[in-house]
This record gives structure tokens, sequence and C-alpha cells, in this order.
């Protein structure tokens, strides 16, 4: 009988060992940092970024987009396999960062001194504007478009959930001292909500400038040349310990600009002329 129980003791000592070693591994798997080193023995790079023409786009048997297509050039300059994941929040995408269930979000990120303290950027890629998105006179009962920003006060401007624009309108805000009210859609991206604009079904939304050209050769009906905001440095971002990425991603970029796959990248999806480039 004491030898059954002294075997019993020894079996819940070796499996709470165990049990302690198992979580201990798991613990530092899942919270270990995943830089270069770990992303090049894996040999695939984790990238999000957003579905619409900016980001990855499907039309037929043709996979676009401008995010898409660095993400090619990168795959070819690196030899790393790209793993590409779609997400419309750009607050799930740094959740997402974080938990390290992605290495890279590939979108044209309007960089703050806020997300610097959380996050690393990389030189940035294009520099961007956020503007005003409503429609042309002949399309709207002739009615003149917004021009001067002190007439936003009481309009209601529309922006994706979590949209980078909703601190440059609150400071915007209080510039013109009077309301502008702001409402969140958690189901639309900025393309959808430009083509509610054109529509008639919203009078006001503000995206990137970027996007805005894009949608503005699919929906002539749309005016995009008020300014929101001043210009913006614009980049991707990697979590803090993924230094090493940062620099890869960076010198990565730098090879496509000497080479001119860049600016050919860049100009198959926006407006060269209009488009303030990075050099």
């Amino acid at each position: 009988m004491k030898a059954n129980k002294k075997i019993s003791v020894i079996f819940i000592l070796l499996f709470l060992i165990l049990t302690t070693a198992f979580l201990f591994y798991v613990k530092n798997v899942k919270y270990s940092p995943r830089d270069y080193n770990e992303i090049k023995e894996q040999g695939v790079l984790k990238i999000v970024t957003e579905y619409n023409q900016s980001g990855y786009f499907v039309s037929g048997d043709t996979i676009s987009g401008f995010q898409y297509e660095l993400c090619k050039a990168i795959s070819e300059i690196s030899g790393l396999e790209t793993e590409i994941s779609l997400d419309m929040s750009l607050a799930n995408s740094f959740e997402g960062l974080k938990a390290q269930q992605y290495d890279v979000i590939a979108r044209n990120i309007p960089v703050t001194s806020e997300m610097r303290q959380e996050f690393l950027f990389t030189d940035p890629i294009v520099l961007n504007k956020q503007i005003l998105v409503q429609r042309r006179p002949e399309y709207n009962d002739s009615i003149p478009p917004v021009r001067n920003q002190l007439d936003l006060a009481g309009k209601t401007l529309y922006v994706p959930k979590n949209s980078p624009a909703l601190l440059r309108i609150a400071n915007l805000q209080h510039e013109i001292g009077d309301t502008i009210f702001v409402i969140e859609e958690a189901r639309y991206s900025s393309e959808q909500l430009i083509i509610m604009v054109a529509k008639g079904e919203i009078d006001y939304a503000v995206c990137d400038r970027q996007i805005a050209e894009i949608s503005k050769t699919r929906f002539p009906e749309i005016d995009i040349a008020t300014d929101i905001s001043f210009t913006q440095l614009q980049s991707w971002a990697v979590r803090k310990e993924s230094k090493e990425l940062l620099d890869s991603l960076n010198r990565w970029f730098q090879i496509m600009r000497e080479s001119g796959e860049f600016d050919k990248i860049l100009n198959r999806y926006y407006e060269s002329n209009k488009i303030i480039k990075f050099d």
C-alpha cells in the first residue's frame, strides 16, 4: 500500500515537472522575438495588407495591387516566400503584428509620434495627404464643393473604423473652433465610402489622396481637390523587436529604387505627376 502511494507521488511530481516545462516552452515560443534571422530560417515573410487596389486586389484571374507588387518584388530580391493576409482594419493588423501573427504591415501608414512609441517604421514609401471626397457640382444639385476647411463645421465626415485620419480631424476641430461630426464605419473601406459618396448615399468621406486618385478614374462624380491634412510620411510597420527586419526592408526598397522597379510599380497605380515620391 505504501509502495503504491510512493509511486503515485512520483507520477504526480513527474506530471507537474513536465507540465511546468511544457508551459515554459510554449510561453517562450509564443513570445520570443521574431526578427530577420528567424524569418530567414523559416523562409517565409508574413505580411498583412488591405483588400483594395492600393493593397491587394483580385480581378478575374489576375492579382494586383500596389502593396502586392511591392511584396512580390521583395520576395524576388530577398529569396523569401511572402505569405500575404488581408485585413481591412489597421487596428487589427497592429494587434496581429504584436502577437507575431504577421511580420510586416504593408500599408501606406501615416507615421505619428504615438505610433513610433510602439512600432518601427520603414523609410517612407510615399508622401501622401488626407483629402475630402465629395461630389462635383454637376452631380450634386449644383452645390459647390467645400474648399475652405472652416466650412467643415457642422458637416458629417465618414471614415473607416480606426482610420489614421481621425487624429487629423480631431486636430482640425480645434483649429476651426467648431464641431465636425465623424462617423466611423466598421463595415466599409475607404474605397467603399468613396462609392457611397459618388452615388449620393453620403456627402463626405476622408481618405488618402492615393486611394482617391485611383477611385476618381472609375467615379467621375467625385471631387478630391480639398486637402484635409498636410503632406504625411507613409511607411510600412514592423515590431519594435524586429530591427534587423527593418534594416532589411529598407535595403530591399533601396535596391528597388535604384533599379527603377519601385517607380514602375508606383506609376502603374498612381498618377505620377500628382504623387510626391520619397527619394
